[in-house]
């Protein structure tokens, strides 16, 4: 039996259900049920254990049994070989003959790959940030600034794309390297994430909670950036549990996000955020985290009725991205399959790079093809692109 097997079974006779009793209170199929409890199944999505979860009056990771998350898919760790070796060996020694960096010039360096972030262009970003990490590093002590602000970055797109290894490297240097509690709150953030992805929960959960907690300003007297910081932690907070099937702990933490959106009045990006648009708060980022948590809780008619009140324009490429993948999984659930593939294809156009990077993507077109007769060649391009076999 597999340990998720074991601890659904374990917890369903605690709760007296029988397999037909849990399979109607979770709205999970009978037949999954006893493949996970019989062992033909290793484990199950964490949005079926969270079905299951909430059914049992329990958090999901306890019914998990740990983290079982998704690698990267196929060509992306040889894509990014470069700036795991930037990452992981030590950092080169400069010769005589060498060119010397400076910190103007990094700094420069920086800031042109703000468009290629904006854009998800990650083709462009694997060629350019190793280079730019080692003049980080060659610059000692006078590019500690640069250098953090760079392994934030990579520690970034190493979650995006699945390498969690080298992003728990990436992290870890940058958090040696923070200098103040919102500079080590926006390192939490992105490990949180790491968390999630990964599927362990209950850590995500309890580290936001401490950083949420470290940051919390005093509202009548906090600047935009401390609001904007402890507004994001709380957003952390929330999403990791509502997958864990911590109702309460999800909605109180939205409140207090909300009322540090409210407090702000604006879409504001904090200093910790370092490249615009990346992890931008306010009352618009509020009400896509509200979206994110009705679509966690499968209630797709309340993701379509939210998405209509909420301008995502204004956001960040991946947040945006992000809220329309689950306006997509909502139009798939109810039937509206067209839709809910031309929310993909918008998402294709703007962030193609960005789309097979997403495992959601690939479960949300599976629901579509599960409910169409015939499929166009757009269609099959798309399950190409999202690495679902057909």
């Amino acid at each position: 039996m597999s340990s998720a097997g074991k601890h659904v079974k374990e917890v369903r006779k605690r709760r007296g259900l029988t397999q037909r009793g849990l399979a109607d209170a979770s709205g999970v199929s009978l037949s999954i049920i006893r493949k996970l409890e019989q062992g033909e199944r290793e484990t199950a999505r964490l949005e079926t254990l969270r079905k299951l979860a909430v059914a049992l009056r329990v958090p999901t990771m306890r019914l998990a049994g740990g983290p079982n998350g998704e690698g990267p898919r196929p060509g992306a760790e040889e894509q990014w070989k470069a700036l795991r070796a930037a990452l992981e060996q030590p950092p080169l020694t400069l010769g005589s003959d060498d060119d010397q960096p400076t910190v103007a010039g990094v700094g420069d360096a920086l800031r042109a790959t703000e468009p290629l972030f904006q854009k998800d262009e990650f083709a462009k970003l694997a060629n350019v940030m190793p280079p730019l990490l080692r003049d980080a590093e060659a610059l000692g002590d006078d590019g500690r600034g640069i250098r953090f602000q760079l392994l934030q970055l990579s520690g970034w797109l190493m979650v995006q794309t699945r390498q969690f290894n080298a992003a728990e490297v990436a992290l870890r240097r940058a958090m040696d390297d923070a200098t103040d509690r919102l500079e080590g709150a926006a390192t939490m953030n992105t490990w949180c994430w790491l968390l999630l992805r990964q599927g362990d929960l209950g850590k995500a959960y309890d580290l936001a909670v401490r950083w949420a907690d470290e940051t919390e300003p005093r509202i009548t007297r906090a600047s935009p950036e401390e609001l904007s910081t402890w507004g994001i932690m709380l957003l952390r907070v929330s999403g990791a549990a509502i997958r864990n099937s911590q109702q309460g702990a999800a909605q109180d933490a939205l409140r207090f996000a909300n009322s540090a959106a409210a407090a702000l009045g604006r879409e504001y990006v904090p200093r910790s955020a370092y490249l615009v648009g990346m992890r931008n708060f306010g009352p618009t980022r509020v009400k896509l985290q509200a979206a994110e948590n009705a679509s966690v809780m499968d209630q797709p008619d309340l993701v379509l009725r939210l998405s209509q009140k909420i301008s995502a324009r204004s956001q960040a490429s991946n947040n945006r991205n992000r809220h329309f993948l689950d306006v997509a999984d909502a139009y798939a659930k109810t039937g509206h399959y067209s839709e809910a593939f031309g929310k993909l294809a918008q998402i294709r156009e703007c962030s193609p790079e960005w789309l097979p990077n997403q495992r959601y993507a690939r479960d949300i077109f599976g629901k579509i093809v599960k409910g169409r007769r015939t499929l166009t060649d757009e269609m099959r391009e798309m399950a190409d692109l999202v690495g679902l076999p057909l």
